[in-house]
Formats: structure tokens, sequence, C-alpha cells
């Protein structure tokens, strides 16, 4: 089963460490950030945001907005002690949810899934792209016309699954390479436009005209759901 990424940004040692043993016991892959730092590079590769209100530096509400401009797709659930009905409208302006402090783990996880699913990125969720289903519960991509098994390599997996997880949205090479190979993408460098030829000539009924990984001449990739 392909684990989901979370992104957790809380400063308090004790709540994050119970909330990170917590979400890693439910087959999560958690990245625990102290303070926002770091955060905008982190939400690239990642399937959702749980972000506390209070930080170090920068507050919650400031780091939310820009994660949610940095990555517009990947869902944020906001935690604070803060109840007030103005904070709540506040982070609701750029989050998907918000829970107030204390919280038992079992609603903080139904939230996740609840987002998750409502992303399109539920652990159960399948996916039909053309003649290609991808069963992300299972890990597996299927030529529904013959109803074998596509093999991908571990690279071209990554890409993969990087278009599924930001359907219909344009893709730089820049972002694509940055958050598979978590290198700086060097203008001019071929390796990303080789594994994507490669891809294709695995899950394309034409590779020389692809239906399912478009190029958008002069800026990256899409693909459509």
């Amino acid at each position: 089963m392909k684990m989901r990424r979370i992104l957790y940004i809380e400063d308090d040692l004790e709540i994050g460490s119970w909330v990170q043993e917590d979400l890693e016991q439910r087959g999560y892959n958690v990245q625990w950030l102290k303070t926002g730092e770091g955060a905008e590079k982190a939400v690239i590769n990642s399937d959702l945001v749980i972000l506390d209100v209070m930080l170090p530096g920068l507050d919650g509400f400031t780091v939310g907005q820009r994660l949610k401009k940095e990555a517009p797709y990947v869902p944020i659930l906001m935690l604070s002690a803060r109840t007030a009905v103005d904070d709540k409208l506040h982070g609701l302006q750029f989050a998907d949810d918000y829970v107030t402090k204390p919280f038992h783990p079992d609603e903080l996880a139904a939230r996740i899934e609840v987002l998750l699913r409502r992303s399109g990125l539920s652990v159960s969720n399948e996916i039909r792209l053309g003649h290609i289903c991808v069963n992300l519960s299972e890990n597996t991509i299927v030529d529904q016309r013959n109803g074998e098994e596509i093999i991908l390599t571990g690279k071209q997996y990554q890409i993969f699954m990087h278009f599924i997880k930001h359907p219909n949205q344009i893709l730089t090479k820049e972002q694509i390479y940055e958050s598979v190979w978590g290198e700086q993408y060097m203008e001019g460098d071929k390796t990303l436009m080789v594994h994507i030829r490669y891809l294709r000539e695995k899950i394309e009924k034409n590779p020389g005209s692809p239906e399912i990984i478009e190029t958008i001449r002069g800026i990256g990739y899409r693909v459509k759901q």
C-alpha cells in the first residue's frame, strides 16, 4: 500500500511527538517541522499539511497562505488552541479544515482521510486514464485492453504518481524534477525528458501521439483526468 505523505508543522514537542507517532502507526509517512522554515519546499512532495497556528517566527496563518500559493492542490488542516470564530474564519480563508486543541487522535485521523478522499488521494481510490487503470491501494497500473499489469521503473512510477497527484494541472519540468529527484533542476538537463519518453512507451497507445501525458509546449506536461 502506498503511504500518504503528511507535512506536519508543530513547535510543541509533546503534542508533535504523539501526533507523529499516532499517524505513523496508522500508516502515514510524516515529515515533522518545528517551524515554517523549509515548508514551502517540502509541501511540493506532500499529500496533506497539518499546520499549527502558534509557531515561532512566522505564524501559521502566514505559513499556510504561502503553502497554499506554492501548492494549491495540497489540502491544509489547521490546528489551534484558539477557538474564536474570527480565528477560524481567518484560517478557513486558505485552509481546508480547522481543528481546535485539544482533539482526539481518531478525530484527526478521520478528518485527514476525508481531506485525502476529497482531493482524490484516498488509499482506496482507483483512477482511470483512458485505457489504463491506476489502483492507488495496490500500487498497480493495468492496461484495460488486455488486463496486463504495466511495470514501471522506480523513477517512472514516481513521475507518474506526481502527475496523478496533480490532475489537470500544467506542471513545469522544474516542478517535476525537483519533486522526484529532490535536486534543483538545471536548464537543459534532458534526464526528465528521457524518463517521460520511456514512460510514454509503456502507458500510451501511441507514444508518438500521447493521449495521457500531454506536452504543453514551452512549459511542461499535464495529465487530464
